[in-house]
């Protein structure tokens, strides 16, 4: 199978996590391509240097845009803030190279509309980092809805919960600047819920939302001197900056297929790390899923006999469901990680075979103008269609 060089820009948590599935890809998929670490890319030198020694790139850069128009890279993998991603995507389409991008996939819909538009125009395959999709029990989930096993869907459920800014004394990193975030749990945390709603219900309609920042100012950013994750940053307590991002945001939707949604995403939700729990209720079955319990999937039906009908839950690990066969026998987990190894794999057997991938930049617009009639709600204090323009 042909190599696909790869070139990825970002080098922090989701630097790590990219690294980790190009290495392992191969090694479960065997229909997979062959992604070859090529060059990792990052504006501090020193610290990129780091990151290509700890992750096994073979090269590091400090100019993406050089790296992005070698002729021996294939693959372009953005992992940096939002903020940069239209600007580097834009180019690789331009230089034709294949797109990973992490979500959400723009600052807001117009520029991913952008994104989509140039990607389309050059013939790359594009893909958007929803790695929740690669649960096997959410596909399971998938296939359950269109079966038929739940009915007409009523309702939907989503809460993505964290804590890591509950400490008011946490630094002002750049996930809490506007400017370069575009938001914060509502992009963060909201856009996965999103795209699992669109993913198992369908398209958003109507939006009404509401949103809170409770810590206003934080100390100033320390720039470490060795890679580390947004959860263990420093601040200066000598000097405060403004917090432009929301700390929690919650809406209601309607969806064009009937039902009606909540969705709940917040950074300060005490005790919890990374709660993201979905909850679909039909005319005849319910489901029920939660990241902390990802191998997990749990069913009721009112099919079933009275005496014996209730929520079971189910142990996703057989070699029936989805994507289990390239890992371990029965009974054996898998964690996060391999979210991104099976969403890898599919993304190069798209490159190789030409077939549809989704989520891809589409996707990400259409998650995009979702978040964007949240926010004009929050403004406006009024329900708006996803479809204004």
């Amino acid at each position: 199978m042909k190599q696909l060089n790869v070139a990825l820009i970002g080098y922090n948590f989701m630097g790590k996590a990219h690294s980790f599935a190009l290495d392992n890809v191969s090694t479960f998929f065997k229909d997979s391509p062959q992604p070859v670490k090529k060059v990792i890319v990052g504006r501090t030198e020193h610290l990129v240097k780091q990151a290509a020694a700890d992750f096994g790139w073979e090269e590091y850069a400090t100019d993406w845009r050089e790296v992005v128009l070698r002729e021996d890279i294939h693959v372009v993998d953005i992992a940096t803030p939002t903020r940069f991603h239209m600007e580097i995507a834009l180019e690789a389409a331009k230089a034709g190279k294949h797109i990973f991008c992490e979500k959400p996939l723009a600052m807001n819909a117009d520029e991913a509309r952008q994104m989509l538009d140039a990607a389309e125009r050059a013939g790359v395959v594009h893909m958007l980092g929803h790695n929740y999709r690669r649960v096997p029990a959410i596909v399971l989930a998938k296939q359950l809805i269109e079966e038929g096993k739940l009915g007409d869907i009523h309702h939907f459920r989503g809460v993505y919960l964290q804590d890591w800014l509950l400490d008011p004394s946490y630094p002002a990193s750049w996930k809490l600047d506007k400017k370069i975030a575009g938001s914060g749990p509502h992009g963060d945390l909201n856009a996965h819920l999103i795209d699992l709603a669109r993913y198992l219900v369908g398209e958003v309609d109507e939006v009404v939302g509401m949103d809170k920042t409770f810590t206003t100012k934080r100390p100033r950013f320390q720039v470490n001197e060795e890679l580390t994750s947004n959860l263990t940053a420093k601040g200066d307590a000598q000097q405060m900056e403004d917090v432009t991002v929301d700390d929690t945001t919650a809406f209601l939707a309607k969806f064009k297929g009937g039902a009606v949604g909540t969705f709940e995403a917040s950074r300060v939700a005490g005790g919890r790390k990374n709660h993201e729990r979905i909850e679909i209720n039909g005319s005849k079955g319910s489901l029920v899923f939660n990241f902390e319990a990802m191998n997990e999937l749990e069913f009721w039906s009112n099919e079933d006999d009275l005496r014996v009908q209730g929520f079971r839950k189910i142990l996703v690990t057989e070699g029936v469901h989805p994507y289990i066969n390239a890992w371990w026998p029965p009974g054996h987990l898998i964690g996060y990680e391999n979210t991104f190894v099976n969403q890898f794999a599919d993304f190069f057997r798209a490159i190789e075979t030409g077939q549809k991938l989704y989520p891809n930049f589409h996707d990400g617009w259409l998650n995009n103008k979702v978040l964007d009639a949240v926010s004009r709600s929050v403004e406006t204090r009024t329900w708006q269609s996803v479809d204004e323009v």
